[in-house]
């Protein structure tokens, strides 16, 4: 039977007013609620699980990371400059060689080491070191320098190389634009030397004319004392300092020690201070062998999205020393990263890490 007008009436403003307070109630409940957050990222190391000494990050304009890595055997080949790539630091491609010809001046010989990779304008300059061909007891490596118009490659030497030496002093290049100056300079040095500074010239191949090289940080005067020699350079520049990253001593094998230090100036050409001269600590290391990882070092470093400032280094899992039974023991070293902390003007690192750690911001 149909509802009188009245009592459908009535009906219907009790149905609105039931609703209004409903909708009120979840309003209400939904204000009080804990906002649901989406899950931390996180990684663990090693982020690139195969031989990739000596790594060089940079970020490319096409939001890419770019690794560069030192020679390895690679299912029965060479790869003479290694080259992977990365959205977020943790997940990487590897693409193989980024200077699949050698040099000329290098063409018989099979050693490639620690490439720095920079870009310019619309090229990438790479920055390495190799033997040449005429290599013998009294000349040893050289620095090279190569272009590509891409971060992958493939990367062309410029015809010559741009100094060679005695055994291995000119290895471990690293180009660093002063941003006080306008100066580009070039880092490197080992062979029981100290690490070197050099201006750059305009075409960044060639040295400025009338530069010359200037020592910056010294091996230990005191014979057989840590460290014996210093190479790796990584230079930055944070809250008014200069930080040149170096490592050493022994990077691999039987005795493999290596350890990053640190030193900081006001001028990125020196003269640099010691964490051990500045702070009275009893060495300079701020990375160093952990229960897993042996002979952390050779490290790059890069800023994520967020500001904060990462550490890209090679290690030695006490796992998997090797990559065959028949490589030396601790020729393995694979990619790490960890997170860098500024603690009264030096940085920290709690690493080398092997547990879950928060990713970085791509």
């Amino acid at each position: 039977m149909p509802l009188p007008q009245r009592r459908r009436c009535t009906y219907a403003g009790a149905v609105r007013a039931f609703l209004a307070l409903a909708a009120a109630a979840f309003l209400a409940l939904s204000s009080c609620a804990t906002p649901v957050t989406a899950p931390t990222a996180t990684y663990v190391n090693p982020v690139l699980d195969t031989d990739f000494p000596d790594p060089t990050v940079i970020k490319a304009p096409d939001g890419f990371y770019y690794g560069y890595g030192t020679q390895t055997l690679r299912d029965g080949k060479w790869i003479n400059i290694q080259v992977a790539r990365s959205a977020d630091l943790v997940h990487w491609q590897y693409f193989g060689d980024a200077l699949p010809r050698k040099p000329d001046w290098a063409s018989t010989t099979q050693d490639f080491w620690a490439p720095h990779v920079a870009r310019d304008g619309a090229r990438y300059i790479m920055y390495f070191s190799g033997k040449p061909n005429s290599s013998d007891e009294r000349h040893g490596l050289c620095l090279g320098v190569a272009t590509a118009k891409s971060p992958l490659g493939p990367f062309v030497d410029m015809g010559h190389p741009l100094r060679c030496g005695s055994g291995f002093v000119n290895i471990d290049p690293m180009t660093f634009d002063d941003p006080a100056t306008g100066k580009h300079l070039l880092y490197w040095g080992s062979g029981f030397e100290p690490i070197k500074v050099q201006e750059l010239a305009a075409d960044r191949m060639s040295f400025a004319p009338g530069s010359s090289p200037h020592d910056l940080v010294w091996p230990n005067p005191v014979k057989d004392a840590f460290p014996v020699l210093v190479e790796g350079s990584w230079v930055i520049r944070h809250g008014g300092y200069y930080y040149l990253f170096y490592s050493g001593d022994n990077c691999c094998g039987a005795k493999a020690n290596y350890a990053v230090m640190v030193a900081r100036s006001r001028s990125a050409s020196g003269p640099f201070e010691t964490l051990e001269q500045a702070t009275g600590k009893p060495h300079s290391i701020v990375l160093q062998r952990s229960a897993r990882w042996i002979a952390p070092g050779h490290n790059s470093i890069v800023t994520d999205s967020a500001g904060q400032d990462w550490i890209v280094y090679h290690a030695v899992d006490v796992g998997r020393p090797r990559e065959k039974p028949s490589d030396d023991i601790n020729t393995r070293r694979v990619m790490l990263i960890d997170k860098i902390r500024w603690v009264s003007g030096w940085p920290v690192i709690d690493g080398p890490s092997d547990t879950p750690q928060a990713a970085p911001k791509p």
